[in-house]
């Protein structure tokens, strides 16, 4: 039998390329938000994207999870919803008499929980450990999860109705939180024209394997990252500790992701190294979805974290 031959760097790389304008030809008009999904895949994260209806959420989750030869599995999150339903249960064989454990949609490479802020706390909870851990556990069994492994989780704004708060521990496992915004008036028009959320998206097809997936992701973990580059990250970080209008800053967690997420945007621009344009353009995305407001804590009220994030970017020199 004929060995395979390891797949190269290069061969990787463009392929990553083919992947970011498989996604593009469906999702218009946000290459930035395109960007940053995939920036969240090599690094291992899940990726919240938080919007108002219909601006093209669930199309871009299913248009990354059609580019991928992957299982995909979307969970549409709903107050009545109960974590055996994601997770999976045991049933009783008559026949063997063992209970056997039928496995739920959480079992799947790419998993959309769509609408995660309309499901109670006690089923968002039920994701924390296989998005932590890459495994279930149910019945005093533990199941590993394939890999690659990413949550895509769609959420509208809190002032909608019917919404939960997502607590802090889970918000804090999600890598990248991702705004897209309106489209502008060119791509609209676009978009109403072709509707890439019909026929475009259905007759996607793959251009990479889960396997070049892992193996992006194990590129990605090799990106070399200086000391001065740490300095500027460090001081972003501490930065949100110091600011008079946070109650709680950026973890160490929440720094380590940034240095995931700053070597993810160097594979996507073809380097081996991070620059701090890197971890620039991923401050807010990373940064602003773990910090807690003091209006927050004291009148109940969601405060935009985003234009904290951005003074305290304009008030820290980066390394030249």
């Amino acid at each position: 039998m004929q060995a395979t031959m390891p797949v190269t760097a290069d061969v990787l790389t463009s392929r990553l390329q083919r992947l970011r304008e498989n996604v593009s030809s469906v999702f218009l008009g946000k290459p930035d938000t395109v960007r940053q999904l995939l920036a969240g895949l090599l690094a291992r994260g899940h990726v919240l994207i938080e919007d108002v209806p219909g601006v093209g959420k669930t199309v871009l989750a299913r248009a990354l999870a059609r580019s991928i030869h992957c299982t995909f599995s979307r969970i549409q999150l709903t107050p009545d919803l109960l974590p055996s339903d994601i997770l999976g249960v045991s049933i009783f064989n008559e026949k063997t008499g063992l209970f056997e454990f039928k496995k739920g949609p959480i079992f799947a490479h790419i998993i959309l929980a769509d609408e995660i802020n309309r499901t109670t706390p006690r089923t968002q909870s039920a994701l924390l450990e296989a998005m932590n851990e890459a495994q279930v556990s149910v019945d005093g069994q533990s199941f590993r999860l394939d890999r690659p492994f990413m949550v895509i989780a769609t959420q509208n704004p809190f002032e909608f109705e019917g919404t939960y708060f997502l607590p802090e521990n889970q918000l804090d496992r999600f890598i990248l939180r991702i705004r897209i915004g309106y489209p502008s008036r060119q791509d609209e028009r676009r978009i109403l024209r072709e509707e890439p959320d019909r026929a475009p998206l259905e007759a996607l097809q793959p251009v990479m394997q889960a396997s070049d997936v892992v193996a992006l992701q194990s590129l990605t973990e090799r990106v070399r990252i200086d000391a001065e580059i740490i300095d500027y990250l460090q001081a972003i970080v501490e930065a949100t500790r110091r600011h008079e209008s946070l109650e709680v800053g950026v973890s160490p967690r929440g720094a380590l992701a940034m240095v995931r997420a700053a070597r993810a945007m160097a594979v996507l621009d073809g380097r081996d190294y991070v620059v701090p344009d890197d971890v620039k353009q991923l401050a807010v995305a990373v940064c602003a979805h773990r910090v807690v407001g003091k209006s927050y804590l004291h009148d109940g009220r969601a405060q935009r974290n985003d234009e904290i994030i951005e003074e305290i970017l304009e008030q820290v020199a980066p390394p030249a």
